[in-house]
């Protein structure tokens, strides 16, 4: 995540499911995942929907706030920390890698881990934002591995009871890498008990929202998901 994005259709769909987990009952923890805002790109500019009516009648609540948060300018993730938006526990500290060389990041990225590991404990639901996901080889170790999230992290999340979500950018790859992928992660010895379930956001820039669900939490996720494709927003989200 970076502050440039903040109230793009990446946000919206993002607090829509996690404010629908909420409805259910589950209290909810977002690790934004904060990165330095770059410029060598146009990201965070898909805005349009909030002058289409169609996303309007998936959650008018949250169309409306953050509506209002970009037509002010002030694009900054503080701006959607509020109960208006999302009732949640937020972790919003920058992990930012300028100038640093990799034991100074690694060091700096454990730090700031165990940080976000304290803030949200006692969640049901911890969802993390990294800018593209699931950390890829090439990425490892390297200046941008802050852009995603490590399989280690998430697996700390879940020993602390919490079900995990990790946004995953959808790039060149079809659905069946990414459902794999999440079906390898679950093999591993982190995640005791854990079923998995995908979410593909359909429209504007696709994306997938990848649960990690504790077997305490697997009828709450159900029926939040469920009521979920119930309403507006199955024009756009669909199970992957």
């Amino acid at each position: 995540m970076q502050n440039r994005y903040t109230g793009d259709i990446g946000d919206f769909s993002k607090l829509g499911l996690l404010r629908a987990l909420r409805a259910a009952g589950l209290s909810v923890g977002l690790n934004w995942c904060l990165t330095p805002d770059e410029t060598h790109n146009t990201d965070g500019r898909h805005v349009g929907y909030l002058d289409q009516d169609e996303y309007r009648a998936c959650d008018e609540a949250l169309w409306l706030g953050l509506r209002r948060i970009v037509k002010s300018g002030r694009r900054e993730i503080r701006q959607m920390e509020s109960d208006g938006i999302l009732q949640a526990t937020f972790f919003s500290e920058c992990l930012d890698f300028t100038g640093m060389k990799k034991p100074e990041r690694a060091a700096r990225r454990a730090d700031w881990f165990a940080r976000s590991l304290d803030a949200m404990a006692g969640c049901d639901v911890v969802c993390v934002d990294p800018d593209n996901g699931l950390v890829v080889p090439s990425a490892a170790g390297g200046p941008k591995e802050n852009k995603y999230v490590l399989p280690s992290e998430l697996a700390s999340y879940y020993a602390q009871g919490s079900t995990v979500v990790y946004y995953q950018h959808k790039a060149r790859r079809k659905d069946p890498f990414y459902a794999r992928q999440l079906e390898e992660l679950l093999k591993g010895n982190g995640f005791p008990g854990a079923t998995g379930l995908a979410l593909k956001f359909e429209k504007v820039s696709q994306r997938y929202y990848m649960f990690v669900v504790q077997p305490k939490h697997r009828e709450l996720v159900d029926k939040a998901v469920s009521g979920l494709l119930s309403t507006d927003w199955s024009r756009h989200f669909c199970l992957l």
